[in-house]
This record gives structure tokens, sequence and C-alpha cells, in this order.
């Protein structure tokens, strides 16, 4: 399929479906990955014997992190605790004595606004939380930043609920506003501030044409009325699987990522698609040719959403049915751990965008390499995979292990060099 090619709607369609799968996000990572071992790849050599000692770090910074091997979910929450602070639980103070649905929906809002703020932030800009003083850069600060935005209202439309987020404070959200609540300045450059900003008021306007799915009393609609939309009502023991979350997400959300990643149809339309970029060896049935899809924030935010679901008592089933994500620590980790090698060392240094096929195909052997190497993680330290499910992995983990080495080697700076529009990396 080439990329001008016009799909009928049903193959369209057809293939979106297919594409928000991690099933089809995993078969084709694969893919490229038996392609790049039999030396199909231009861009990368795969050396397998470097497995085995990134395992070995990865087991190293994790038992650092958690010494007693209780290790929770790689989320965004990891994030709102930076400095030893719990601002879940500030939060659930400030909220009061509200019902159980009532705090996963703020949790939810929070989340979901949080993780879509969370692309890379760039190396000259940090934030310094009012409430303890404390500077944080990357990660952190941009989750403490978004977390005390949340608090103190940016995004709600009712002062008196600051505590939430909704489509008319989402839509009404500039690019200054979210500057000054992340203290950008001419000294404190954010990288995609404008895109960030943008995203948000996206986020806005896509759920407030979905009432059916984001609404609720008085009309209101909050991402966070998602709780409603996934758990069943009056359920004695709710279950909500995993994929089932993901699915909910990119099926409702779609419409607020980069239009460029979009199927055109033959009635003069388009399905968006995403997190989703072509590449030349990624085969495919129909419209769906030639796309490698990641869902990488969705997959976070999906993440993310595991623990105000637990926490409201509701079971998550199938999580490894997730995959590992493909952003610049775990990619990082592949490259400076010396699995993956660049055939030509130039490319680490030249500017690139998130579809050229070079990243691409970087990402998507992330997320097959990771697959990889997780069993390989819990063998060195001694737990099983429902002991130590994938997200506990990234969290201990391969994410953290990626900092390390890129701390170690370039002062933390990513191992590539990519134009960020704020909603990738």
């Amino acid at each position: 399929m080439t990329m001008d090619l016009i799909a009928t709607r049903a193959d369209a369609i057809s293939a979106s479906t297919l594409l928000r799968s991690t099933k089809a996000v995993r078969t084709r990572a694969q893919g490229l990955l038996a392609r790049a071992r039999a030396g199909g790849s231009a861009y990368f050599t795969v050396v397998d014997a470097a497995l085995a000692p990134t395992a070995q770090l990865v087991a190293e910074v994790t038992r650092k992190n958690y010494p007693s091997l209780d290790i929770p979910y790689h989320s965004r929450w990891r994030h709102f605790e930076a400095g030893g602070v719990n601002r879940t639980d500030q939060m659930t103070e400030e909220l009061g004595k509200v019902s159980v649905a009532k705090r996963a929906r703020a949790q939810i809002d929070l989340a979901i606004v949080s993780v879509l703020l969370d692309a890379g932030a760039g190396p000259d800009w940090s934030y310094t939380d009012p409430r303890t003083g404390q500077k944080l850069s990357r990660s952190e600060g941009l989750g403490v930043a978004s977390f005390n935005a949340f608090t103190k209202g940016l995004f709600s439309s009712k002062p008196t609920q600051p505590c939430q987020a909704d489509a008319l404070g989402l839509q009404a959200l500039t690019s200054r506003q979210l500057g000054d609540a992340f203290q950008v300045g001419v000294e404190n450059p954010l990288v995609g501030l404008e895109g960030r900003a943008a995203l948000l008021r996206r986020l806005g306007e896509v759920i407030a044409a979905q009432p059916d799915v984001f609404g609720g009393a008085g009309g209101l609609c909050r991402p966070g009325r998602l709780f409603d939309y996934l758990v069943p009502t009056n359920a004695e023991e709710p279950t909500v699987a995993a994929h089932d979350i993901l699915g909910a997400l990119l099926s409702t959300l779609s419409p607020i990522w980069p239009a460029q990643n979009a199927i055109k149809t033959d009635d003069g339309g388009e399905i968006a698609l995403g997190d989703c970029w072509r590449h030349s060896a990624v085969p495919g049935e129909g419209a769906s040719a030639g796309w490698m899809p990641f869902h990488k924030l969705s997959q976070w935010l999906t993440y993310s959403l595991l623990e105000p679901l637990e926490w409201a008592d509701v079971t998550v089933t199938g999580r490894d049915a997730l995959t590992g994500l493909p952003e610049y620590r775990n990619g990082g980790l592949l490259l400076d751990g010396g699995v993956l090698v660049l055939k030509n060392p130039a490319l680490a240094t030249q500017a690139q965008t998130a579809g050229d096929e070079c990243i691409v195909e970087w990402r998507a052997l992330t997320v097959a390499l990771l697959d990889e190497l997780a069993p390989l993680v819990r063998a060195e330290l001694g737990l099983t995979a429902a002991q130590m499910p994938l997200a506990c992995v990234l969290e201990g983990g391969t994410w953290a292990a990626g900092r390390v080495l890129a701390q170690r080697l370039r002062g933390g700076t990513p191992p590539m060099n990519i134009t960020s529009d704020g909603t990738v990396f």
C-alpha cells in the first residue's frame, strides 16, 4: 500500500480495528526484529549476547529501587510520589468524603491529563514544587507540575470543584496558562509546550463530542467518566480486562492525535490512527499494510489507570496483554546496553522525527526486545511472571536502568536526537 492510496471505508475501519490491538503491535514488532537479526535492517544490528548483561543491570537497578522486590506498576502514580511525598493521599484529603466512584473519576481525570502532558520535557526544564521546595525535572517534574495544576483547578470549569478536568475547562486552556503552571520561561524552556496545550484542548473537544461515554449529571463531560463506561453498574465483583481499557481509550480518544497518521477513505474522510507510523518493511492486510502501531501514550495511560480501578475494588485481568513502552528510556537501555547498535553512528546525532523510518524501527525493536528481556530479568530476581508482570519489569526496571545508562554516558540526554511535538516523545 502506498502512502496516497485511498481505502474503502469498510477496509479502513477493519484496518484501524486491527491496528488498535496489542497483538498487531507485538506481531509487527517481532517481524521487524526477526528481519534485523537476519541482517535486513538498514539501521540496526541486534547483538543477542548483550541481552544477558542488560538483564543483569535491570535486575541490579530493581533491587536497589525496591529491595523487598515489592514492585508497583510502572505508571504515572510513581511520579506523583517524587521526593518521597504521598500526593495521592493529599488529593484524597482534598476531595474529602466522597464515594468510591467519585474518587475514581477524579483520579482518572488526573491520570489522563497528566499522562497526555508526559512527553519528554527536554534537558533545560525543571519545576520547583511550591509545596515542598523540591526542584524536579523530566518525568517527575512534569508529574508534580501537572498534579499541582490539577488540584488548583487549571483543567476545571468549576472554581468550586478544582479537582477535576472537564470539557469546558480543557477547551479553554491556553499555552500561556499551561506554561505559567509549569513555570516555563526563557531560562526554563519546556519542549513542545504548544503541542501539549493543543493536545489537551483536543481532549476537551473529543470528550464533549461523546456524551454517551464521558457525560454525566448536568451534562458535564469529564475524562473520569471512563470509569462508569468501563465498570459494569451494580456488579458484585467488577472486573475489566487491561486490553479493554486500552481499546476504550483508543476508540474514544483517537481523534486527539496528530491528523497525519490516518487512513484516507473513498468518501472523502479519514480514520485517525494515532501513534501508528509507516515502515516499508511492515506487511499487513488491506489498508493496514505498511503501518507499525505503538500507542505508547495510550498504553502508558492504561498502565496508569490500573491503580485507580483497583483502588475502587475493580479487578483488572490480562495485564500482560499490554506491551512494553517504546520511548527513549526503554529504547535507550537497548542502545546504551549494546543490544542494538546503529549501523550508521551519525544517526544518533542527526535530528529525526517520530515518523522517520529509523525511529519507527527503533521503537518496534524496543517493544519486541522488552518481551525477551522480561523473563531474563525475572530469572535474575527469582520471580515468576505472576509475581512480576511486565508493568513491574518496566518500573523496576527497564525504564530506570535506561535512565541510569543515559546519565552515565550522556548526562541524562536521550540516545537519539528526536524533534518532538510533545505527543510521542
